[in-house]
């Protein structure tokens, strides 16, 4: 879900550029396939500068410097180049960088400022200001078939099934684009971001899905480490506090929204129930089991409630949650967080998030050491 945000940011950066008139350019550096070891996913996004800045990275920094050198030779020649890099020979100092990592990382670099992305830039940002899942394909083999590299065509989705319902740009044939259409309409919500075959060309597919909602109730001062985490992981914040004076922006910087609201309050808009999930802290038993009630009425399946187990025990018999919603305690998460043995504010703020990431992700807390899989598998 963090390619979303970081996906923003770069194409926000890219338009700052371009309008500017300053004449400066960048080059967007995109992982699209990834073997073995890997510390980004296909879709992770590098925009390099002609300055030398960068922002986001397609690695754990190992690969930036070779990659800022193959975006300035983009930004020269205004040809994309697709670059691979075989971790796995640490003898090979020019594919693998002798890094050791035991994988394949191939990185597709194209211009950022002039050609096919530019002119689809004011189109990608409409999308991005949506809620639809997008994706974003775009043609890598420029041997196969002779279509030049480079071309894209982007395709929003809908919400329910897939099916796409706009397009903006193209991958240069009518029967491609066909093609792609009907290949997003048979994969499905899972489809990860990586390399499709579209007859005799390679076309990389990236996948942005709108990240969740993080309804975050009490404006206290332990709240905003919180915000500041779960904003920078990714979630959308919003903040809610029947207290106005709580409600700043200068310590909410993060938040998309800061919202003075009482849990009975009906004309209260709330993200969808199935598309956000919420921590209650208000530091108030009376708010606190109002707005367990009002989010299980919503169907939220993420309900993080501060405090011990035997306050949150109580607040649900308050309620009458089993009663009224069956097996409702598997929604409820209180004490929210996992046991990092954290201690104060900042502490508890990341084992906050690190147990909304785990449930995001539908994985069970461990050790990376422990797994078998590549860290990234499902």
């Amino acid at each position: 879900m963090n390619h979303w945000k970081e996906t923003v940011e770069v194409l926000s950066r890219v338009s700052a550029l371009r309008a500017s008139g300053n004449g400066h350019r960048a080059a967007l550096a995109t992982v699209i396939h990834t073997v073995g070891s890997a510390y980004r996913r296909p879709g992770a996004k590098l925009l390099v500068f002609d300055t030398g800045e960068t922002i986001g990275s397609v690695s754990g920094g190992c690969l930036e410097a070779d990659v800022r050198e193959v975006a300035r030779a983009v930004m020269d020649s205004g040809q994309p180049v697709l670059r691979r890099y075989d971790t796995r020979d640490e003898t090979d100092a020019i594919s693998s960088l002798g890094l050791g990592c035991r994988g394949i990382v191939d990185v597709f670099v194209q211009p950022a400022t002039a050609g096919t992305l530019a002119s689809l830039l004011e189109t990608l940002q409409g999308l991005l200001a949506g809620d639809a899942p997008i994706a974003v394909a775009t043609l890598v083999d420029a041997a196969k078939g002779g279509r030049p590299a480079g071309e894209m065509m982007a395709v929003s989705l809908s919400s329910n099934d897939l099916l796409p319902f706009s397009v903006g740009g193209t991958l240069g044939e009518a029967t491609l684009d066909e093609q792609l259409l009907a290949t997003l309409g048979d994969l499905g919500h899972c489809a990860a971001s990586g390399m499709k075959d579209l007859g005799t060309h390679r076309v990389f597919i990236d996948f942005w899905r709108p990240p969740p909602h993080l309804v975050v109730c009490g404006a206290g001062s332990d709240a905003r480490p919180i915000v500041t985490y779960a904003a920078n992981a990714g979630f959308r914040v919003t903040v809610l506090d029947h207290r106005e004076g709580l409600l700043q922006q200068c310590d909410f910087p993060d938040a998309i929204q800061l919202t003075r609201a009482l849990p009975d309050d009906p004309a209260i808009a709330l993200p969808a129930g199935d598309r956000a999930l919420a921590v209650v802290k208000t530091h108030s038993l009376t708010h606190d089991r109002a707005w367990v009630r009002r989010f299980l009425e919503l169907g939220l399946p993420y309900v993080g409630v501060l405090g011990p187990k035997e306050r949150t025990d109580r607040i649900l018999s308050d309620i009458g949650a089993e009663t009224t919603w069956p097996g409702c305690r598997g929604r409820v998460f209180g004490p929210v967080g996992l046991d990092l043995g954290a201690d104060g504010p900042q502490q508890i703020a990341i084992s906050i998030v690190a147990e909304l990431l785990a449930f995001v992700s539908h994985r069970e807390p461990r050790h990376l050491w422990q797994r078998d899989a590549p860290i990234h598998a499902g």
